[in-house]
């Protein structure tokens, strides 16, 4: 049996990979707070905020990871808030950091050592992984701290056959997307501005991207950018 264990596969990139999983016969587990849509994916409740609720849902996925061929652990669930230096509290970035740090490591330590051969630890970070924009404080920051735990999990699995890599999606089409820049088409047409094809990417795209990460060791400890190609200043 083939696992694919996806958080925040709700909605968005996650919905999206937990359907190109399935399509390739994988078993496909959502951990997120809401359902994932896609029939046939295995929604367990789990508030990745929650070291008690990641408990519960490590316990459940404990069975179904025996005797599995090769997991996909995909760390896909993210919060943004629109803060800068100025003003982002440090209670407000702790919380953003245990979504997208803290709460990753408490999977991590939980299921890797559950995880066999030809497996795959796969980070869903952002350009902004590597590079800064105004009004994103606690987003940015917890993406970078996601590209130094993709290259510090290659690091520690080195000759143990489980591979990593950070995905870095372009300004792509997704309900955390529209919560930040709203839907007024004269923004959407500025943000889509900043790359080659002047359009927002598609879940989907990311999707494969992930798919395809998964399927390849030899991108062990990489960083790929799913962004049509931005320009730069």
């Amino acid at each position: 049996m083939k696992i694919a264990i996806i958080t925040g596969a709700s909605v968005g990139i996650g919905s999206a990979t937990a359907q190109v999983f399935l399509d390739e016969g994988f078993t496909v587990f959502c951990l997120a707070r809401r359902e994932c849509p896609v029939a046939g994916v295995h929604s367990i409740a789990c508030d990745i905020t929650s070291e008690a609720s990641i408990g519960r849902s490590c316990d459940t996925l404990e069975s179904a990871l025996q005797n599995c061929a090769q997991v996909a652990l995909v760390h896909n669930a993210a919060q943004m808030r629109k803060d800068s230096v100025d003003d982002c509290s440090s209670e407000s970035l702790v919380e953003v950091m245990q979504t997208n740090v803290i709460g990753i490591n408490s999977l991590n330590q939980r299921l890797i050592p559950l995880m066999p051969n030809a497996s795959s630890v796969i980070y869903v970070g952002s350009t902004l992984s590597e590079k800064a924009v105004p009004g994103t404080f606690s987003y940015v920051v917890s993406k970078h701290a996601q590209l130094g735990m993709m290259r510090a999990t290659c690091q520690d699995l080195m000759g143990r056959k489980i591979h990593t890599a950070l995905i870095c999606p372009g300004f792509t089409d997704t309900e955390m997307l529209r919560k930040h820049i709203g839907t007024d088409p004269k923004v959407e047409a500025d943000i889509a501005g900043v790359n080659s094809f002047g359009r927002l990417i598609k879940p989907g795209e990311i999707a494969e991207m992930i798919r395809w990460a998964h399927h390849n060791p030899i991108i062990n400890g990489a960083v790929l950018h799913g962004n049509l190609g931005q320009k730069t200043h």
